[in-house]
């Protein structure tokens, strides 16, 4: 039998196509490295010279494309075993499945050999009458009515049960054929439109009117690539049954096609044309255009979601990589009416200490409002709290007006994105950790966490409640799920962790760990021995050389007996960084101080690296860490400073001056916090002076942005702003 053997060669050679920027040698020290188990995070940071600095974008996408490839490989020798066991593999059929560009193409030449349901054309062919059908398309100039009787049998009695019997054959034979596919696929592809119109009963599912732009929409395919948000929105339209959606193109084209193909310049009898005409006809309808729409729709749905997975990856990135608020104590205030305001403080650590319910805001009494300030003063003068951390759900400006007008000198106060603390609050693991306190006092602690360290706390919590992203419930579960993990792997090794604080869970996201390795580490600590060196970890049950390996270099002991141990220099490089240190004359001591990072300096150079028998992007690496032992490289926490004045969508105003966070980033804009209930969007076009292609080029999750009110929709609760300063 024939088979498809894909060479390591060959493999190469075939993502190099698909990644032109990226060398073929490059790409086979990386499916080498790959090979050998080594993790993204850690060939991107210790094997650059092997790679040619690649980074974790360009090893990731190396990675997929070589799956993709595998998958396609491998695609390809199901058909052919499927196909030769039907002992209709010919050398020309064989070629065309080898030299098949994706599976959808295998997929198309598989289609007339593939296992299905009896049908009526195979019925047909049982009758006899499959020399009859391929003797028409030979001789259209003569009547296929003088043979039919010829082909008489129990089953077929009359002439229009062959003729029947024809048609069926005839019909899925166009049908399946795929040039005719490949055809309507490029073509409706280019040229076709999608319409969306209101389904029946639809209006009464949208009460909100959150699809009524859809109701009568029509767009080309083209354009639709373009504002891949759109396609979401359709598709959960359709699914909630508010809208019906189809493509439209001109029938006529493919039928005309497919005529010149079948017909061509043949002289076609009279009695033949209706039989032919009506396969063809049939073919379009039954076969060919349900298929292709399909598949364009699911092509549409697929880009859409790739965008939509791709913002979702980015805007978690920059959540993760939120500045830390390291070493101070910090109270979480968890805002609420009618069930009172939870608070829960924690040390420079995360360690919870104390937690109170306070009674700050009406209905409550004046007796309890008064108690409510009382207590929390007192919380924050015992226990020295540093900064409050206000939850910005309901009750959030007015707890922030009472806070402010609460606070005690020293202790500064900042608004927190709640969104998913009710989530990790309910959660198992949130139980486990605090199986006496409720649901919404593990909130408190939750958002006091968000501000001490932001990653930290939020990998506890699934990544489609954290309030980033569109339509992240909608999109497909594992793609999700696999950007998520590459995402929270980029960030945690990026930043690193302290091996004797960080939680189980967090652990499991550091390269070449796993939850059950994860749960051996915190309980190698919690047995009252606290690592002090990275060597350490060998003595970790099942945490092997290769594991050692891969995770040492971005974990971090602070405090502990070796200062590099609190780098992300790798413990393989130890003995470089001891020689550098010795070349410029310096003691451990002196790391970090500007005399030190200047001597530094000076040795990071090509002829350095070559003493040190070492790649000089490695060197210079390394001179970078000792340059800043201890530091993980997310900025200082910035906080929007939010109007006072400002509580309610009631108070805002257009031309109103407002400071907030943005929350979210989308195709079409960026949702900003500006402390009331409801996030106000910024538009793409009132995003910057310039053209945009995407909101991400001007701002990022977390950022702190001045805005303007352009106008105020209580009823359907929105606020339009931007971010161009009036003239």
């Amino acid at each position: 039998m024939t088979r498809y053997e894909l060479t390591e060669k060959e493999l190469v050679r075939q993502i190099n196509n698909a990644l032109p920027n990226i060398k073929p040698r490059q790409i086979s020290a990386t499916l080498t490295l790959l090979n050998d188990a080594a993790t993204v995070p850690f060939i991107a940071r210790y094997r650059k010279e092997m790679t040619g600095n690649l980074d974790e974008v360009q090893i990731r996408q190396i990675q997929v494309t070589s799956k993709k490839i595998q998958e396609l490989s491998e695609r390809k020798n199901t058909v052919l075993r499927a196909i030769d066991e039907q002992d209709k593999l010919t050398p020309v059929l064989s070629k065309s499945i080898i030299d098949a560009e994706n599976i959808r193409e295998v997929d198309d030449i598989y289609l007339p050999y593939k296992q299905k349901r009896r049908t009526k054309a195979m019925i047909a062919r049982e009758n006899g009458l499959q020399p009859l059908a391929d003797w028409l398309l030979n001789h259209l100039g003569t009547s296929v009515n003088e043979r039919l009787h010829a082909y008489f049998n129990e089953t077929i009695k009359r002439d229009a049960d062959a003729i029947a019997g024809i048609h069926e054959i005839l019909a899925e034979q166009f049908g399946e054929d795929q040039s005719y596919r490949q055809w309507l696929r490029t073509r409706m592809m280019r040229d076709g439109h999608v319409l969306s119109t209101l389904k029946r009963g639809g209006e009464a599912k949208d009460d909100t009117k959150i699809y009524e732009q859809y109701y009568d929409f029509d767009e080309s395919i083209q354009s639709l690539k373009e504002n891949k948000f759109r396609i979401l929105a359709i598709d959960r339209g359709e699914k909630v049954g508010v809208l019906s959606i189809k493509i439209d193109f001109p029938a006529a084209r493919l039928l005309h096609f497919m005529k010149i193909k079948i017909i061509g310049h043949q002289q076609i009898e009279k009695d033949n044309v209706e039989l032919i005409n009506f396969a063809i006809e049939d073919a379009y309808k039954r076969f060919i255009q349900p298929a292709i729409e399909r598949e364009i729709r699911q092509e549409l749905t697929q880009i859409a979601q790739q965008q939509a997975i791709q913002v979702f990856g980015n805007n978690l990135y920059h959540l993760l990589m939120q500045a830390p608020l390291k070493n101070k104590i910090v109270m979480g205030f968890d805002p609420g009416f009618r069930t009172g305001s939870k608070l829960a403080i924690i040390d420079g650590n995360g360690n919870f200490l104390v937690k109170q319910v306070i009674f700050p805001h009406l209905p409550a009494s004046k007796h309890e409002r008064d108690q409510a300030a009382t207590t929390f003063k007192k919380l924050l003068k015992d226990f020295n709290v540093e900064l409050v951390a206000i939850g910005n759900g309901t009750a959030s400006r007015e707890s922030e007006e009472f806070v402010a007008e609460n606070l005690i000198k020293g202790v500064r106060y900042t608004i927190v994105n709640e969104a998913g603390a009710s989530v990790y609050s309910a959660s198992e693991a949130a139980r486990a950790e605090f199986p006496d306190l409720h649901v919404e006092e593990r909130s408190a602690i939750s958002i006091a966490r968000r501000v001490q360290d932001p990653l930290a706390e939020l990998i506890k919590i699934d990544p489609k409640s954290v309030g980033v992203g569109q339509y992240q419930h909608d999109l497909n579960a594992k793609a999700l799920d696999e950007q998520v993990d590459a995402v929270v792997e980029t960030a945690v090794n990026q930043v690193g962790v302290n091996l004797n604080t960080a939680s189980a869970k967090l652990l499991t996201h550091i390269a070449g760990l796993n939850q059950k390795l994860a749960e051996n580490i915190v309980a190698y600590r919690q047995n009252g021995r606290p690592f002090t060196l990275r060597t350490q970890l060998k003595d970790v049950p099942r945490l092997g050389p290769k594991a050692y390996e891969q995770a040492a270099g971005f974990l971090r002991i602070v405090d502990g007996k070796n200062i590099l141990d609190n780098t992300d220099i790798h413990p393989e490089s130890y003995h470089i960084a001891t020689q550098i240190i010795d070349m410029g004359r310096l003691s451990i001591h002196e790391l970090s101080s500007s005399t030190a990072n200047k001597t530094l300096s000076l040795l990071d150079n090509s002829d350095t690296a070559a003493k040190l028998g070492v790649g000089v992007q490695t060197l210079h690496d390394i001179i970078t860490s000792l340059q800043k032992p201890g530091r993980d490289g997310r900025s200082e926490m910035v906080s929007a400073l939010l109007k006072s004045d400002v509580l309610h969508i009631a108070d805002l105003k257009t031309g109103m001056k407002l400071q907030g966070t943005v929350r979210n980033v989308v195709d079409f804009g960026a949702f900003v916090d500006l402390g009331v209930k409801q996030d106000g969007l910024v538009h793409i076009s009132h995003l910057s002076k310039r053209r945009i292609k995407h909101p991400a080029e001007v701002v990022s999750v977390g950022d702190i942005v001045d805005v303007w009110v352009l106008s105020v929709d209580e009823k359907r609760q929105r606020i339009a702003l931007t971010m161009l300063a009036p003239k």
